[in-house]
């Protein structure tokens, strides 16, 4: 590389992070190549099966602080990102802060009082504006559907993105700022290098975010398992995330403009790729049910199944060499760590071009 020339970077996936890095550096006069084992206009992976919710505290039950922290990091990049790429593209991406409600059945109430020490356990103290505890009048006030409960918690800052116009917006974003695009590409990488089937390719710096497809190189990566149903339904109207919290398993239902809700609890140890099964359609069906009976006469629109991938303690893996950086495990918080993420990524892709220069 000369002073004169543009810094070749090579990106390894085109998932939520590989199409995210490939804009935000390609923003930065350098020469991307993005490579794809399948097609980009129809992606496969985890990032199109999920259900898009940017939930820092929901997460933080289940999970370290580090997420947390990322999350929030995560959530603010979000509103900036978000602006920019409507305006870039000149389509909404339909970002959503509209906080989330968690919900429990009678029978279940004390997994709310739980939830609530869970957080102060691992936060210490809780702002007063980040959770707010609600009597049934005031659930009704923010989700009328939910008539059958008599109280929730409403976390105020939560947020969600529809990745399924979020994922072509960034496509169409990276073709107006001349992206190589390298579809149905299977590749390895190594230091500088991208290797195919037609041969290799030399680059100032490889960037692997291929997700499972990146096993061999990181050890103890697997996949988790997730399915998820898309439902239709006209006589319910959620206006934003709702969980319902349970002993065994906390359903979420994520509602889209058109009507549809995606909902989800499933969270397998197996890289089974095959169709949903009777018994999590069942579940699923069963706690939307238990949400608003009108849910009976949904119809069921649409079956996701894909695997997450994730590292044995289940935290994001950034692994920096030169030439080559490895970004992933980003295991159930995908649209949560994935702004952090590439930053993160931006800053040791700068750091390393300046060793070059």
């Amino acid at each position: 590389m000369t002073s004169e020339a543009k810094a070749r970077i090579a990106i390894a996936g085109g998932g939520l992070l590989g199409r995210l890095l490939a804009w935000r550096l390609s923003r930065r006069e350098l020469d991307i190549t993005l490579f794809e084992a399948g097609d980009l206009s129809m992606p496969e992976g985890a990032c199109w099966a999920a259900a898009g919710m940017i939930s820092p505290l929901s997460e933080l039950v289940q999970g370290e602080k580090e997420i947390y922290t990322l999350g929030l990091e995560g959530l603010k990049l979000w509103m900036d990102w978000s602006k920019q790429l409507e305006k870039q593209t000149g389509r909404e991406v339909e970002f959503r802060q509209a906080g989330s409600v968690l919900v429990a059945h009678g029978k279940d109430r004390s997994e709310l009082a739980q939830f609530l020490r869970d957080l102060h356990g691992k936060l210490g103290t809780l702002e007063k504006d980040q959770v707010q505890s609600l009597d049934a009048r005031g659930l009704r006030a923010l989700e009328p559907a939910l008539e059958r409960f008599d109280q929730g918690l409403f976390l105020r800052g939560e947020a969600d993105i529809n990745n399924h116009r979020l994922l072509p917006l960034l496509l169409s974003a990276l073709r107006q700022q001349g992206v190589t695009l390298r579809e149905r590409t299977k590749v390895g990488c190594e230091q500088n290098r991208v290797c195919f089937t037609e041969g290799q390719e030399q680059f100032d710096c490889v960037i692997d975010c291929r997700g499972l497809g990146a096993k061999d190189g990181i050890e103890g990566l697997r996949g988790v398992r997730g399915e998820v149903m898309v439902v239709e339904s006209r006589e319910v109207v959620l206006q934003r995330p709702v969980r319902l919290l349970h002993p065994r398993y906390s359903l979420y239902a994520v509602p889209r403009r058109d009507g549809r809700t995606v909902i989800g609890a499933t969270e397998i140890e197996s890289e089974d790729m095959s169709p949903i099964s009777v018994r999590s359609s069942m579940e699923l069906s069963s706690a939307l049910f238990s949400l608003n009976p009108a849910f009976a006469e949904a119809r069921i629109v649409e079956t996701r199944v894909n695997c997450r991938p994730a590292t044995l303690d289940n935290r994001p893996l950034i692994h920096n060499a030169r030439g080559q950086i490895r970004v992933n495990g980003l295991y159930r918080h995908g649209y949560l760590l994935a702004p952090a993420m590439v930053q993160q990524v931006e800053e040791i892709v700068t750091e390393q071009l300046l060793q070059v220069v």
